[in-house]
């Protein structure tokens, strides 16, 4: 009996939990006879809120995680091949893929007539339309809908499909559909009138099992309990018995429960409990990593409490930070209980089985690197520096160095250390900050908070280089060395584009870091998520190591990043893509792992030695830091102590574990030693395939000072083999060993020349790194020149090149190439490389000019009439909004167009649809209404320009034919002209009153208007709209004219409001001033995070509260100040850093009442509220 027990524990590690991922596994894994969780695949899309299948893949799994079923969620088609439907029992088809390749239809054909099943779920009726033989199989194709409430009306009650099931009612689309197989078994019916149409039913196919339901538009019906139960009657059925079998003989743990201290912002009835904690296995039973991976436990309690951090020295040691103090005890001598130890697996079983000491009686130590011997270690209110000098693994050296950093919040401080390519170090800071000095033993002083900073290891001067928006504990490199951040708060993935310092050349107010998210949502395994704000999205996310190394599927290697999330006990995957000359988050992820266990606290995985992903599980049942619950906000009156966090005696300090992420078949038991004192093994290491260890080798390279690895240095750069995504990553590497050498100092011929060859080097990283490490002189101008590098593939290229003409000598080759890219529109399209050439060409203004002069070029033209490279004079003046079709935010975007000129330009096609009558139709886009406002559309296949003026419209409409593929620009001067161009032939001009005198009131409108009367610029028709007008690559540029012209009234009063630290309020939650009254609110932001203020018309903050949750999960929402526009909002603060301040002048309404004012951070309005008193 104990035998079978240990035999179901190791069966549970294999296989197990909720977790939603990619699906690319290549392992031969099946559904078998062996006890498991059911595995079922979705099959969903891409970026559509019009059946919303991440949103519903994520309820079905937090829905049936407890029954033992695992949803992997996959949005490409491409994934129903033989070789991965083989690790699924079942597969859920909820989606808007109107065709099916020939090989992914005999996959999923083949799939289900070899006894799996087949879910399809609403839209999967309209899918794969272009195959008979699929459409036969669903058993029916989506024909037309209207929208109404619908009552599920069961025609077989004993079948096993509705065994259980009631006759619910829901909001959804009333499915009409054709094509009905007669194979099919209905179960239930919607009725209308007399017409009874087919709703629920089931067939055989082959000896598998087809379930369909056309219940399931929106949340509406997802959230139905009754929905939930026939979806899942109908899986169970379709799967067949192996596998609800298989599922019934695996061992699941089931948490106790009990009552205690659970803070409950949500206001959940029943209020939540506190769950009891876990064994290692069996909250590895309530895990899950995609198929074809497994989980295993390296480490746990009584081996290790509270890892904080853990990294691999050059023997492929884990060294890991265990810390008991955080996040309170806080020792004014330094001197805590907190250690570093180093765990080894001797004897090759995948478990650490001996426990070295490194260092003692460190305070709340966050991260480490190692360096010249020893480690780096970032504490407050200084670092350390900590050596073993007698090789018994025990520090006898403890040095402070780089004094300034806070402690005042204890995860608000310096973390991530990280040795960069650049031979620095880098890390990340919170609010806590640093008040320093820039050069050990100077007198510049130089503060920084919720920053990104690197220093060098031997000078340990330090710079500050970008700001985050918050709180931030993130930080990772790619093999290129693309550098990646995450915040804990809404912004779980940013890339990190330019350097402070250039902005500060040119004295530029810009932050080189931008939010990538492209969504919003966590895909977390259970409904008990216990967050103080960003509800149900990343509101602690830590860490972003990309995965570095070449033991997972190709899929994963230098693309996909891993940002833990604790309060989501998840590990989230980053799918990264190149953009331009930065990067795009491409869709959602969704999950490394998922826990269902409310103790699993991941915060952080990281690339080990052997290519596997290790994970550290803070293992804590109490996440949240701050701000503190009170008896109002939380049901929980508590109290902050010396680290700021909020004291709570469930905080655990006696567990902790460590796991690897492991690839079947590809767990390495045996890693590198490396030796400073091994020249030949360090080279070998440079072109190791994972950067663990070529990063070690760059270091003891670059720390050896030993100039005799020059020659096979440069063998490494020479070889222009790339592996099978483009990259030479030890060529990269090798460059700035050779760099951190002193190779470049302008001494070495041989190295110049190297580095000079490697600008034409295949890979673009090794071509950036060669632009990043040559000197920045003429000479290496010429060689850039020279290479095309300014015209490069790879814009990251082009943008290492722009950057590096900053820093050299000015000339007229620089001017010339600077303005042959400025008049490229790519370049000038790309944020980046915009930026870089802004900045380059302020710092090279005399070769700038020269070229311009030797065109004849205007330097402050219209911006109607100038050019790319005359535009880029402008500088941060003009303002570029990209126009996508069918612009779907939550809240319209209102770009600023008063008192400035502006140009809406982009391409246009007729893609003639045989449902819709002939020409060109429909809204191109528009902003404003019929008596302010502008916008372009078509009407009797002509291109119609109006603006409206105070209730007077001017217009241009084209009279020659338009061809079916043209570009446009239209656009309003300051003088009043309006023109519009085809194809860049003027087609027509008009002079209205001006520029428009201040900002419109509607929003603006992308393909598609969906106001009506008044509200639309032009009488079109409502609801205006055509398939067949193709518009794309669309902008709308606003050039700032308006500088030093605002007027400010009179200011009758001056009410001061400040944030309370810690607890998410303003300092005053009523105050009071007279109808009619001009005053000015200032708004003081003491707190650690961002706030701002909005304030109401009375009766409106439910509504305007609605309207800020869904501006959370809009990409646009953070640079909108997530500040809904609403007639509703009448006034309103950016979003305010820490330490910031904002003043907003208000003219009352002369209507007195009660106007509330709240803060719409994520999650903030509910608690951060007050009253404006209008009497």
């Amino acid at each position: 009996m104990q035998n079978k027990k240990i035999w179901l524990k190791l069966a549970i590690v294999m296989s197990f939990g909720i977790l939603i991922s990619s699906c690319k596994s290549k392992s031969s894994e099946t559904v078998d006879d062996m006890p498991k969780r059911m595995e079922i695949l979705f099959l969903g899309h891409k970026n559509n809120s019009n059946h919303d299948s991440h949103k519903l893949a994520g309820i079905l799994s937090r829905e049936y995680f407890r029954s033992g079923i695992n949803i992997s969620f996959t949005d490409n088609p491409d994934d129903l091949n033989k070789e991965n439907l083989d690790h699924y029992a079942g597969l859920i088809v909820y989606a808007n893929h109107d065709t099916i390749s020939d090989s992914q239809a005999d996959a999923l054909l083949n799939y289900v007539k070899s006894g799996k099943g087949l879910i399809a779920l609403h839209s999967a009726s309209f899918c794969f339309r272009n195959n008979d033989e699929v459409v036969e199989m669903i058993g029916g194709q989506f024909k037309s809908h209207k929208f109404d409430t619908i009552q599920n009306v069961i025609l077989k009650p004993d079948h096993e499909v509705m065994n259980g099931i009631t006759d619910f009612k829901t909001v959804d689309e009333t499915y009409v559909h054709d094509k009905i197989s007669p194979n099919i078994e209905v179960l239930g019916e919607r009725v209308e009138g007399d017409h009874h149409e087919p709703y629920t039913w089931v067939r055989p196919y082959g000896e598998g099992r087809v379930f369909y339901t056309a219940f399931g538009h929106d949340t509406r019906t997802f959230t139905n309990q009754g929905f939930l139960d026939l979806v899942k009657n109908g899986l169970m059925w379709a799967v067949g018995d192996k596998a609800k079998a298989n599922l019934e003989k695996v061992f699941i743990a089931q948490p106790k429960y009990v009552d205690g201290l659970v803070p409950n912002y949500e206001k959940r009835d029943p209020a939540p409990r506190v769950q009891e904690p876990l064994t290692p296995e069996e909250s590895m039973s309530l895990m899950q990593v995609p198929v074809g991976f497994e989980l295993k436990l390296f480490a746990s309690e009584p081996m290790i409490f509270n890892p904080m951090y853990m990294n691999w020295d050059e023997k492929g040691r884990l060294w890991v930070i265990e810390t008991v103090d955080y996040p309170n005890e806080v020792k004014e001598d330094e001197l805590g209980d907190d250690r570093i130890k180093i765990l080894e697996d001797t004897d090759g079983d995948g478990k650490a089985d001996k426990v070295t000491t490194f260092a003692e009686k460190l305070n709340i130590p966050t991260s480490f690197v190692f360096s010249n011997g020893g480690i780096i270690v970032s504490q407050s209110p200084s670092f350390l520096f900590l050596k073993d000098t007698n090789g018994d693994d025990v520090a006898d050296v403890r040095e402070d160095i780089l004094p300034g950093w806070g402690k005042n919040d204890t995860h608000a401080q310096s973390s991530n250390l990280r040795y960069g390519l650049d031979n620095d170090i880098w890390g990340m800071v919170g609010y806590s900050r640093f008040n320093g000095v820039s050069k050990q033993g100077g007198n510049d002083s130089l503060s920084f908070g919720n920053a990104m900073y690197k220093f060098d290891p031997n000078t340990r001067d330090i710079e500050h280089l970008g700001n985050a928006s918050n709180n931030t504990w993130g930080l990772g490199f790619s093999e290129e060395f693309d550098v990646f951040i995450s915040t804990a708060n809404n912004t779980h993935s940013a890339f990190f584009g330019l350097p402070k310092r250039y902005f500060e050349k040119a004295g530029l107010d810009e932050n080189g870091i931008l939010k990538l998210d492209s969504h919003y949502d966590m895909r977390y395994a259970i409904k008990n998520l216990r967050q103080v704000d960003v509800m149900e999205g990343f509101t602690a996310a830590a860490g972003h190591s990309l995965y570095t190394a070449r033991e997972f599927p190709k899929s994963y290697w230098n693309s996909v990043a891993f940002v833990t999330e604790p309060t989501g006990r998840l590990v989230h995957k980053v799918n990264l893509k190149q953009e331009g000359a930065g990067f795009i988050e491409d869709g959602d992820g969704w999950n490394l792992l998922t826990s269902g266990d409310e103790w699993a606290s991941p915060i952080q995985a990281e690339v080990g030695p052997d290519g596997a992903v290790w994970i550290a599980d803070w293992y804590n049942f109490i996440i949240q830091h701050n701000p503190t619950p009170s008896a109002g906000s939380a049901g929980v009156d508590a109290y902050n102590g010396y680290g700021n966090a909020y004291v709570n005696p469930l905080r655990d300090r006696s567990r902790g574990r460590i796991y690897r992420v492991i690839y079947k078949g590809h767990d390495k038991k045996s890693t590198l030693t490396l030796s400073k004192d091994d020249k030949a093994g360090l080279i070998k290491a440079i072109s190791n395939n994972n950067m663990l260890w070529r990063t070690h080798a760059q270091r003891l390279l670059v720390e050896n000072k030993d100039t005799s690895v020059f020659p096979e240095l440069y063998k490494v750069v020479q070889s222009e083999s790339v592996d099978e995504i483009g990259i030479n990553a030890p060529a990269i590497h090798a460059l700035w060993t050779l760099h951190g050498l002193g190779a470049f100092d302008g001494s070495n011929d041989e190295a110049f020349k190297v580095a000079t060859k490697a600008l034409s080097h295949p890979s673009a990283g090794v071509r950036r790194a060669a632009v990043q490490v040559l000197p920045k002189t003429a000479p290496s101008f010429d060689a850039m020149d020279a290479a095309g590098l300014f015209d490069d593939t790879d814009f990251r290229v082009r943008l290492a090149a722009v950057l590096a003409t900053t820093e050299m000598p000015e000339s007229d080759g620089i001017g010339r190439a600077l303005v042959n890219m400025a008049e490229k529109p790519e370049n000038f399209a790309d944020m980046w490389l915009k930026h870089a050439l802004t900045i380059s060409s302020k710092l090279n203004e005399r070769g700038f000019r020269a070229e311009f002069s030797k065109r004849g070029l205007n330097l402050n033209p219209s911006l109607m009439e100038a050019s790319l490279a005359q535009k880029l004079a402008f500088g941060s003046r003009l303002n570029v909004l990209p126009l996508r079709r069918m612009f779907r935010q939550a809240v319209p975007l209102t770009p600023e167009v008063g008192n400035n000129e502006w140009i809406v330009s982009g391409d246009v096609e007729l893609r003639q649809r045989d449902d819709e009558p002939a020409g060109y139709a429909g809204v191109i886009m528009v902003q404003g209404n019929r008596r302010d406002g502008y916008g372009l559309y078509f009407m009797e296949n002509q291109l119609n320009f109006v603006i409206n003026q105070n209730g007077k419209a001017y217009k241009v409409i084209t009279t020659e034919p338009l061809p079916n593929k043209f570009s446009f620009t239209a656009g309003l001067q300051e003088d009043g002209t309006m023109k519009l161009t085809i194809n860049g032939k003027a087609a027509g001009s008009a002079k209205t009153a001006g520029l428009f005198k201040k900002n419109l009131d509607l929003g603006l409108r992308v393909g598609f208007e969906r106001s009506l009367g008044a509200d639309k610029v032009a009488n079109y028709p409502d609801n205006y709209f055509s398939r067949s007008t193709a518009f794309e690559n669309g902008k709308l540029e606003i050039l700032d004219k308006s500088a030093g012209t605002e007027v400010v009234e009179n200011v009758d009063q001056v009410i001061v409001l400040n944030t309370l630290k810690d607890v998410m309020k303003y300092d005053k939650e009523l105050i009071t001033a007279k109808a009619g009254t001009t005053i000015q609110i200032v708004l003081n932001n003491p707190d650690f995070m961002q706030h701002n203020l909005l304030l109401l018309k009375p009766g409106t903050m439910e509504l305007v509260g609605a309207a800020a949750d869904k501006l959370a999960s809009d990409p646009n929402g953070q640079n909108m100040n997530y500040v809904p526009v609403m007639p509703e909002v009448l006034a309103s603060t950016p979003l305010i850093n820490t330490g910031g301040s904002y003043t907003v002048t208000i003219k009352l309404p002369n209507i007195p009442g009660d106007y509330p004012y709240i803060c719409t951070f994520p999650g903030h309005w509910r608690i951060m509220k007050g009253i404006l008193r209008v009497n």
